[in-house]
């Protein structure tokens, strides 16, 4: 079934330089039908916007700030949300923003059965974060750009250096969930391990530590191995990762 999405970008809160690469991102989880960005557009702080909404198909809403102080925006995009849901014309909504305002429209949207994909800067407050099912950090995107067209080897290694180190703490993440969905062997498939990680972390993403895709990112980590499988008509190869045995482990045998 084709995911039809909604996707509502809060002007105040986004910067306009990497639009296109937002809109080719969300591209890949489902079809944007619907595409509205809120703003007022009095103010001059948005002119940067103008003529990418015409190059995107973005919708400008108009919403005046009526209050000083406060966010008129996020309610008019609470609002359209709630509307839309009600529509019936969508299966999913992309909400871009990097404001803990939308937390709770997030988890009422998930509530009814919608998919709910952010996209924010990297200092998205977790609850938002967490209320999504996937959310992807917008620098993500913009390294990725600049890694695309760097022009030498040299400048895609300057790029590479200022992606995420990955940690214990995400290491210790993988390895819990291949154990959660292991055969008696120990043996998981890679894509029901990728499923269970954005369950568990929604920003969790390999994009993030450098690596284009997620077998990658295991084959890097020595503590893991990879095998790759036919499937049942040889026509493609599955990936399964494994937790290697430490020496002493394998001595008690």
């Amino acid at each position: 079934m084709e995911v039809k999405l909604a996707v509502l970008i809060d002007g105040d809160n986004i910067p306009s330089a990497f639009v296109k690469e937002m809109m080719e991102e969300i591209a890949k989880y489902g079809n944007p039908t619907i595409k509205r960005i809120y703003g007022d557009w009095t103010n001059p702080q948005l002119n940067k916007w103008k003529n990418l909404l015409l190059e995107n198909a973005i919708t400008p809403i108009q919403q005046y700030g009526y209050t000083k102080g406060k966010n008129a925006t996020d309610s008019a995009m609470i609002i359209d949300a709630m509307d839309i849901l009600y529509s019936g014309k969508v299966n999913g909504f992309c909400l871009v923003s990097s404001d803990s305002d939308f937390t709770r429209l997030a988890t009422r949207l998930r509530e009814a059965g919608m998919q709910v994909f952010g996209i924010g800067e990297k200092k998205t407050p977790n609850p938002f974060i967490v209320a999504c099912d996937k959310f992807i950090y917008l620098e993500i995107l913009k390294k990725q750009s600049s890694t695309d067209t760097a022009e030498t080897a040299e400048n895609k290694e300057d790029a590479k250096d200022t992606f995420d180190k990955i940690t214990q703490k995400e290491i210790k993440l993988i390895s819990t969930t291949i154990n959660d969905v292991a055969d008696d062997d120990g043996w998981a498939f890679l894509g029901d391990v990728g499923s269970l990680l954005q369950k568990k972390q929604p920003n969790f993403d390999s994009r993030n530590y450098g690596f284009q895709k997620l077998t990658p990112l295991i084959g890097a980590i020595e503590k893991f191995e990879i095998e790759r499988r036919e499937d049942a008509k040889g026509r493609k190869k599955l990936i399964y990762v494994k937790i290697k045995e430490s020496r002493l482990s394998r001595s008690h045998k």
